[in-house]
């Protein structure tokens, strides 16, 4: 691994030297941009609109834009005057549980390994926070940027995880369309809703969870070099799903097997309507008619059921 940062954690009067690496990579396969005519990496160059020509790297600067086309000058010097002192330190302010802090928080993580001379005050560290099974809140500067940053360890190792300070995060409120916490639900639709959870609950495998694009698209890549024809992927059929009811118990039939405690789904309660008078005379009319009607759909339905009986045994025989 490529060592990008050296310093030192410190937590009170502790000083631990440490070396930074990287703990994660993303695989994502990228393309480059060719010219279409004659497949030649296309070149980004730096132009200055202004005097009309390329310029070197030496020759561009910093500046913040603070109206439209103004621009206030910031140079390494001004950067330099600003650095915190903590610069080459992780200094651990707090110490906290972890399910303190939300996820939404994380940003990126880094290994941490001791340097020559503290292996013992980095081992002394690791043990304390595993028993205490506490995480350290810390300021760290890296790149000319103070970071907030949490010390937890994963597996055997110290990990330094940056966090987005609390004004990095956008508040909630600024969502649109979210529905309000007090939105009635059918209770059988969250019994349901529920049990399908429970099914699908298992420990956490990450060896479990596949990038398939990737992987299909490195095959893809691997046929065009090998001049192999590319066959259409097959395309999954969906189950033409009627409502939220119906989404429900199509899943859990799909997920039946994995239950622990099946929930009994009591049917919703049919809310009793009020029984209109009616006269008595109305009433052998109405069921007088209804008898009529039974009467004359009868054959009709009988008839309807032979048709079709004799339509399967002719299409069996001739098949």
């Amino acid at each position: 691994m490529h060592t990008v940062w050296k310093g030192s954690i410190s937590f009170g009067l502790v000083n631990i030297p440490v070396r930074m690496f990287t703990a994660t990579e993303e695989r994502d396969i990228r393309f480059r941009q060719l010219h279409k005519e004659c497949h030649t990496p296309i070149k980004y160059t730096k132009m200055c609109p202004h005097c009309q020509r390329e310029v070197d790297t030496s020759e561009i600067v910093r500046g913040f834009e603070y109206e439209k086309g103004h621009f206030v000058m910031i140079d390494d010097d001004d950067l330099e005057a600003i650095t915190p002192e903590t610069r080459r330190a992780i200094e651990i302010i707090d110490f906290v549980d972890l399910s303190e802090i939300d996820p939404v928080y994380f940003h990126k993580s880094y290994f941490l390994s001791p340097q020559d001379t503290g292996e013992k005050a980095y081992a002394l560290l690791r043990s304390a926070m595993e028993q205490t099974g506490k995480i350290g809140v810390a300021q760290v500067t890296m790149r000319n940027r103070q970071s907030l940053a949490v010390i937890r360890l994963y597996e055997h190792c110290i990990m330094l995880e940056t966090i987005f300070y609390p004004d990095e995060v956008r508040p909630v409120n600024q969502v649109p369309a979210l529905p309000e916490a007090t939105v009635p639900l059918a209770e059988n639709e969250l019994k349901m809703a529920t049990e399908l959870i429970s099914n699908m609950t298992l420990p956490f495998d990450p060896a479990k969870y596949t990038d398939e694009y990737r992987s299909d698209l490195q095959k893809l890549i691997e046929k065009k070099l090998e001049g192999q024809e590319i066959a259409t992927a097959p395309t999954v059929a969906r189950t033409n799903v009627i409502d939220l009811m119906q989404a429900l118990k199509e899943s859990l039939e799909s997920t039946a097997g994995q239950a622990a405690v099946p929930i009994k789904i009591e049917p919703e309660p049919t809310p009793s309507k009020p029984a209109r008078k009616r006269t008595t005379a109305a009433s052998s009319s109405e069921k007088e008619q209804a008898s009529k009607k039974e009467t004359a759909a009868s054959p009709k339905k009988t008839t309807t059921t032979s048709t079709t009986k004799t339509l399967r045994k002719k299409k069996a025989t001739s098949g």
